[in-house]
C-alpha cells in the first residue's frame, strides 16, 4: 500500500497593497547630484584599488559604469579591471544617511507601515494609508514624483499584495519605473522570473537549483514541496510557497524613529541673513508640526547648510533635558548655529538648509529635574 503525502495548506491574503521603494543607484545617484560631472563618467562608488593595493569592494556604481559589467559587492580591482576609466569615490556614509531620513520622512506622509531593509529601500504598506488614495498605482506615482521634486533622486516602485512579490516587481523596470502585480498575474510573472530573482536563492545556491534543472520559477514550480525541502530544507519550503504567490509577512513597521527632519533646497540660492532666518522659521515650523504628529521630542539639533559651491556643513547642538517641541525654540538654536558656522562659502549663495531632531523619545517620557537638598524650592 503506497503512502501519501500530506502537503500543508497555502494561505494567499491578497487583501493587502504593498509598495516596495527601492532608490536607483542610491548612493552613486547623490554623487552625482553633488557633483553633476560624474553623470556622464564611469562612477564607482569604492575605495580607489589603485591606493588600496588592489582591497576593497564595490559599494554600488552608477549606470555609465554597469554598462561596462561593474556591479556592486564587486571587487574593486575587478571594476577597475573592466572599466579603467572609472572614477572611484570613496562611500560618504554619514550623507547616504542624512538623504535616507529625509526619504523616510516623504514615506511618513504616506503612511506609517514602513519596514526599512536599507538606506535605499523599504516597504510600505499603504492598504490604508494618509492622502486616502485607494489606487496604490497613483499613490506611487505620486510618492515618486515627490522624491524627485525634494531630492532630485529617482526611485523604482513594486507593488503587489504581498513583500515578496512587490520586491520582485520594484527591479523589474529600473531606474525610475513602476510595475503593479496583482493577485491573478501573479502566477505568470512568478514562473518566468529567473531563479537568481527569489530573494533566498544566493550564490551557494544557485548552481544547485541548476544542477536539479531549475532555472526558472517556472522549473521551481515543477518541483514537489518534499523534493524542495529534502535538498533546500527551510529554504525549499519558502520557496514552495512563494512560486505560488503566498508570503503573509507583515510590513514590520514598529521601530523606533531615530530622527525627525526637514530640508528644502533652493534655487535661486539663499543670499543674505534675512532670507536664510525666514527660510529656517518655516523648517523649524514644519519639524515641530512633525515631531507633534509622532508624539516625540528630542535632546539634539543638528542644522545642515549646503552652500552654492556644493561645501556642506552639518553642526548639532545636544542639551542636557528635551528640548519643548515649539518652533520657536527650534529656530532659536538654529539660528545660533547658523551664526557660529557661516563662513566665506556664504559668498556662493546658501542652495540647502535642514534642521533635524535626534535623541528622541516618546512625550510621555519627560524630563523630571529633582532638587539636590530636601528644602530646595522652584
Amino acid at each position: 500500500m503506497s503512502q501519501s503525502i500530506v502537503e500543508a495548506p497555502i494561505n494567499i491574503d491578497t487583501s493587502r497593497k504593498i509598495v516596495h521603494v527601492d532608490m536607483d543607484a542610491f548612493y552613486a545617484s547623490i554623487e552625482e547630484r553633488e557633483n553633476p560631472a560624474y553623470k556622464t563618467q564611469p562612477l564607482v562608488i569604492a575605495h580607489d584599488p589603485r591606493q588600496t593595493g588592489g582591497r576593497g569592494v564595490v559599494t554600488t556604481a552608477n549606470y555609465v559604469a554597469r554598462q561596462f559589467g561593474v556591479h556592486s559587492a564587486m571587487p574593486a580591482a575587478k571594476a577597475l579591471e573592466l572599466c579603467p576609466k572609472a572614477v572611484f569615490k570613496t562611500p560618504n556614509f554619514p550623507l547616504y544617511r542624512q538623504v535616507s531620513d529625509q526619504i523616510h520622512e516623504i514615506f511618513h506622509e504616506y503612511t506609517d507601515k514602513i519596514e526599512p531593509i536599507a538606506f535605499d529601500e523599504a516597504y510600505l504598506d499603504v492598504t490604508e494609508n494618509k492622502p486616502k488614495i485607494y489606487s496604490a498605482v497613483a499613490l506611487a506615482h505620486r510618492l515618486q514624483r515627490e522624491i524627485w521634486e525634494k531630492t532630485h533622486l529617482t526611485c523604482s516602485t513594486g507593488i503587489s499584495y504581498n513583500k515578496f512579490i512587490a520586491k520582485l516587481a520594484s527591479d523589474y523596470r529600473k531606474p525610475a519605473g513602476v510595475t503593479i502585480v496583482l493577485p491573478q498575474d501573479a502566477e505568470a510573472f512568478l514562473l518566468r522570473e529567473p531563479i537568481e530573482k527569489f530573494r533566498g536563492v544566493g550564490k551557494k545556491t544557485v548552481p544547485k537549483m541548476h544542477d536539479l534543472g531549475i532555472e526558472t520559477g517556472a522549473d521551481l514550480y515543477a518541483q514537489t514541496e518534499m523534493d524542495l525541502i529534502q535538498h533546500f530544507g527551510k529554504l525549499g519550503y519558502i520557496l514552495y510557497r512563494r512560486v505560488r504567490g503566498s508570503d503573509n509577512r507583515p510590513v514590520e513597521y514598529l521601530r523606533e524613529r531615530k530622527s525627525i527632519g526637514k530640508e528644502r533646497t533652493f534655487g535661486p540660492f539663499l543670499q543674505s541673513h534675512g532670507e536664510v532666518s525666514a527660510h529656517l522659521k518655516q523648517l523649524a515650523q514644519l519639524v515641530s508640526e512633525t515631531m507633534q504628529s509622532h508624539q516625540r521630542h528630542g535632546k539634539t539639533l543638528v542644522l545642515k547648510l549646503r552652500y552654492g559651491d556644493f561645501v556642506t556643513i552639518t553642526k548639532r547642538r545636544t542639551f542636557a533635558e528635551f528640548l519643548p517641541n515649539e518652533p520657536d525654540t527650534y529656530y532659536q538654536y538654529a539660528e545660533e548655529i547658523f551664526d557660529d558656522v557661516v563662513d566665506s562659502h556664504f559668498e556662493s549663495g546658501i542652495r540647502l538648509l535642514g534642521i533635524t531632531l535626534t535623541g528622541l523619545a516618546p512625550l510621555t517620557f519627560e524630563n523630571i529635574s529633582l532638587p539636590l537638598y530636601p528644602n530646595e524650592r522652584d
